[in-house]
Order: structure tokens, then C-alpha cells, then sequence
């Protein structure tokens, strides 16, 4: 056969679409799955397109997520995400997707890798490989199976869905270098064309760094696409991103930062100002705490990335950041509305005021299956599974 055909199934989660696959279906060397993973998705197209994969040209829709059993005794699931490039044949591991996230738990429910209710609310605690922490996953099911029409609503998603409740516990310090890098909540970078911007760093959620959107030359009334054509803020945020990498402790040197696609996202924020989202709908200041335009995989985000949203709840609650400078006064921290590309996102983190540690950063989600069935991997991709034939 000049193809491999693997179980799998095609789920959104969130702004985001993944192929999800069991671990009991992929080969035993994890060292296969880069070459596999990219193969599938159609990754490298120079052309952006993806079309001889299932990727779909945006970093928003070249993802994989493995499911399999619980490596932990608190954990009911272990899940691991790959992000992969479109034009490359990058697969990065170091960091999760929130949005997909969302999906895990109604996924294994579905699939019967968890045990839960038949009818009611079923809990799902999943253990996400690449940071170590764990979500909480809480969704409704009836007749066996994770219900999917609701009334719930995710900016950059038309129409509504069942409501999943994501906890992301503990959200701090997934790379064991602490959720501020040297404790500061703030840092002075140099860039490359010479001007000294103000950043914060932090890992809560995913790694990422924050700026404001005036010091770089930026405005976070943008649309994505226009982002995305001016290379000269493009290169100052890669700037800033590959140096954060370095100061965070992800990478020693530029050039594993700047292979390093998934992490730290990089993000500019600004107030609340009046815009246009990506449907054309207007949001007044009034319904926004902040505005954010993250950039993700190298491209600028039609929506926002849940771990980024969640790292910037999390960076609001930490006095001197320059987020913590940017929201609205009054801004409820547990209610954080944040003005993106598809709309207001509401977000939320709570941090112990005598300890300072984050304990928790919540969103609520919507998600569903597409397909299921088997995809095709061209047979020269697939050799890890050459032993089946």
C-alpha cells in the first residue's frame, strides 16, 4: 500500500481545529511523531495552503492532539499538542492550545477512556503533557454522549454550543523557571532598530510577553492581515519574542528561539478603544477591559489563543506589569474583557494576595466533533508503522 490510514478524528475546539488522534495508534518512539504529524497535515507548503494535508494554512488550524491514559494518579487522561508549521516542517511540542484543550474531555467521554455519568455534568481532569498541570474540563452529557448545541457563544466562531468550563489549576511556571522571570514584573528590552520598549514576561498558562502596542509602532485596532504585511512590527515582535525566549530560560541562544514557533507567544495590548471586529461588528470601549492582538506560530491570530488569554488574565493580576498598567480601572479580574480580532473574550485568574501564586485561570469554551473515521499518511511518512504491514 503506498498509504497508512490511522484512526482519528477531526474536532474543533475553541477558534481552533485539530486532528485528534488515540496514543494506542501511534507508534510506540515519540521521536516518529514530528515527521508523521507534519505529513498529515500537509506541512511544508510553501505556498500556505496546506492542501495536501489536513491543515488548513493558519497556525489556528495546523494542529494535532494526542489523547491516551493518565500518567498521574490525580489525572483521568494525559494529552499532548503538537503545533505545526505551515510553511515548515516545524512541529513544536513546548506548549499547549487552550481552545483545544476544550475538546479532551468531551472527546474521551465520547470515546469511553473516562468514566462519567449518562446523563448530567461529567468532569474530566486532564493532564496536559507539555506544561505539567492540569485542567479541569466540567460539560454536560446526555444519553452517553457530550452534548453539543447550547446557548454558549466564542467570539470567531459563528453560532452557539454546548458550554465547556475549562480550570487551568496552578497555571504558573510550566517550564520550571518560575512564572516571572528574576520576580520582575517588568523588563526593558533593547530591539534591533534601536528603541527600548517595556515587556512583561510571564509563564502562566503558555510562556508569553506582553507589550504595549505603541512602543513597538503598533495598534491593537489592527486587523490581523494588516499585521501580518507590515514587516516591520512583525520583526519587532519576533524580536522581542526570541529575546524573552532567552531571558525566560526556553532557549539559550537566538536561533533555537526563533525554531522554537509555539512559545512564548508574543502579544500587543493596548486600552480600550472602539473597533471593528473581523464580521464587522462594532464594540464600544465601554464593553472592554483591554485590547490584545497575538501573534502565534508567526502569524497574527484572527481570535486570541486561550493560553494567551489566560496569561494575560494572569499578568493582570500582578502589580507593576504592563498589563496590570493597561486595563480599565475597576476591571474585575475574574471577568476580564478582552477586545480581539473576533470579538470580546471573557477570562479570568485569581491570585493569593499574602503568596502571590495564581491558583487558578478560567474560560469557558464550546467545542465538536466534525469527523471521524481514518486519515492517510503518504507510506514514506508512515515507516514507523512498517512493522504492521
Amino acid at each position: 500500500m503506498s498509504q497508512k490510514r490511522i484512526p482519528a478524528a477531526f474536532i474543533r475546539g475553541g477558534t481552533s481545529k485539530a486532528v485528534v488522534l488515540k496514543r494506542q495508534d501511534l507508534p510506540e518512539d515519540e521521536a516518529a511523531w514530528p515527521h508523521l504529524f507534519a505529513a498529515l497535515m500537509g506541512s511544508p507548503d510553501p505556498n500556505k495552503r496546506q492542501l495536501d494535508g489536513m491543515g488548513g494554512g493558519i497556525s489556528s488550524l495546523s494542529k494535532v492532539c494526542v489523547v491516551g491514559p493518565a500518567s498521574r494518579d490525580d489525572a483521568d487522561i494525559d494529552y499532548t499538542f503538537a503545533q505545526i508549521g505551515v510553511d515548515s516542517d516545524t512541529v513544536d511540542f513546548s506548549g499547549n492550545c487552550g481552545n483545544m484543550s476544550s475538546a479532551m474531555g468531551p472527546f474521551a467521554y465520547d470515546e469511553g477512556l473516562v468514566e462519567g455519568p449518562r446523563d448530567g455534568e461529567a468532569m474530566v481532569r486532564i493532564h496536559n503533557t507539555n506544561s505539567g498541570k492540569m485542567i479541569l474540563a466540567r460539560f454536560a452529557v446526555s444519553a452517553g454522549r457530550a452534548i453539543v448545541t447550547g446557548e454558549a457563544t466564542v467570539p470567531g466562531v459563528h453560532g452557539t454550543g454546548a458550554p465547556v468550563a475549562l480550570d487551568f489549576l496552578d497555571p504558573s511556571d510550566t517550564f520550571g523557571r518560575g512564572a516571572l522571570p528574576d520576580g520582575q514584573a517588568s523588563h526593558v528590552l533593547t530591539l534591533e532598530d534601536g528603541r527600548k520598549v517595556r515587556v512583561t514576561m510571564i509563564d502562566a498558562a503558555v510562556p508569553s510577553v506582553f507589550v504595549a502596542a505603541g512602543e513597538v509602532a503598533g495598534d491593537t485596532c489592527s486587523h490581523p492581515g494588516a499585521i501580518d504585511e507590515d514587516a516591520a512590527l512583525m520583526a519587532r515582535l519576533e524580536d522581542i519574542r526570541r529575546q524573552a525566549s532567552l531571558i525566560m530560560g526556553l532557549t539559550t541562544d537566538l536561533q533555537a528561539a526563533a525554531e522554537r514557533i509555539a512559545t512564548p507567544k508574543v502579544a500587543m495590548i493596548g486600552p480600550a478603544a472602539a473597533y471593528k471586529d473581523l464580521s464587522g461588528e462594532t464594540h464600544p470601549a465601554e464593553a472592554q477591559d483591554l485590547q490584545i492582538r497575538m501573534i502565534s506560530a508567526g502569524q497574527a491570530h484572527r481570535a486570541v489563543p486561550v493560553t494567551g488569554a489566560l496569561a494575560l488574565a494572569c499578568a493582570a493580576v500582578v502589580d507593576g506589569s504592563v498589563v496590570n498598567a493597561c486595563i480599565s480601572k475597576g476591571a474585575d479580574p475574574l471577568n476580564l474583557r478582552i477586545g480581539t480580532p473576533s470579538g470580546i473574550v471573557t477570562v479570568g485568574a485569581t491570585r493569593d494576595p499574602e503568596s502571590g501564586v495564581i491558583s487558578v485561570a478560567r474560560i469557558l469554551r464550546t467545542q465538536r466533533r466534525l469527523m471521524d473515521g481514518h486519515i492517510y499518511v503518504p507510506h514514506p511518512a508512515a515507516n514507523p508503522f512498517a512493522q504492521q504491514d
